[in-house]
C-alpha cells in the first residue's frame, strides 16, 4: 500500500488530529452543559403575601408599589422584577392560607452579596411590620447574568 501525503491529505489529517487532541478539552469547558455568559450574580426571591392574620382588608397593588418605592428602590436602584400570584402556605397555627401574593426577584452581583442581605433582611422585616404578616419568604440562588 503506498500512501502519498499530498497536501490536502496532510491539511486533512493534521486538522483531525487538532480535533482529536481539543475536543475533550472543549467538552470540559462545558461541564453541565450550561453557557458560561455573563457574571456571577446572586438572585433573591421575595414572597409577599396580602391577607393580614389579624383580619383587616388585604394589601392593595397600590400599598405594596408605595412599601417597594420607599423600602426596596433606595437600596436596589438598579431595578427589580415584581410579579402578581396566587400562593398558599401553612401558618403558625397550621392552618393552609391561600392568597394573592407577590413575588419581588433582586439581581446583585456576587461581590455586593454581604451588604445585600442584611438590606434584603430589613425589607423582609419592613413588610411584615407595616402589614402585619407572620412572615416573607426568601429564596436565594446563584445566577450568570448578562445586560
Amino acid at each position: 500500500m503506498n500512501a502519498h501525503f499530498t497536501r490536502p491529505r496532510a491539511v486533512l489529517t493534521a486538522v483531525g488530529l487538532l480535533l482529536a487532541v481539543g475536543a475533550p478539552t472543549a467538552y470540559a469547558t462545558l461541564d453541565d452543559g450550561t453557557p458560561r455568559r455573563g457574571e456571577p450574580y446572586i438572585e433573591t426571591s421575595l414572597l409577599f403575601g396580602t391577607e393580614r392574620p389579624e383580619g383587616g382588608p388585604a394589601v392593595t397593588d397600590k400599598q405594596f408599589m408605595g412599601f417597594v418605592d420607599k423600602e426596596v428602590t433606595p437600596d436596589f436602584p438598579d431595578g427589580l422584577t415584581v410579579q402578581t400570584g396566587r400562593g398558599q402556605w401553612r401558618d403558625a397555627g397550621g392552618t393552609i392560607e391561600r392568597e394573592r401574593s407577590y413575588e419581588l426577584t433582586l439581581l446583585y452581583p456576587v461581590a455586593r452579596a454581604g451588604a445585600s442581605d442584611r438590606k434584603i433582611e430589613e425589607i423582609r422585616r419592613a413588610y411584615e411590620k407595616a402589614f402585619g404578616q407572620e412572615s416573607v419568604g426568601r429564596v436565594d440562588d446563584r445566577a450568570r447574568v448578562d445586560f
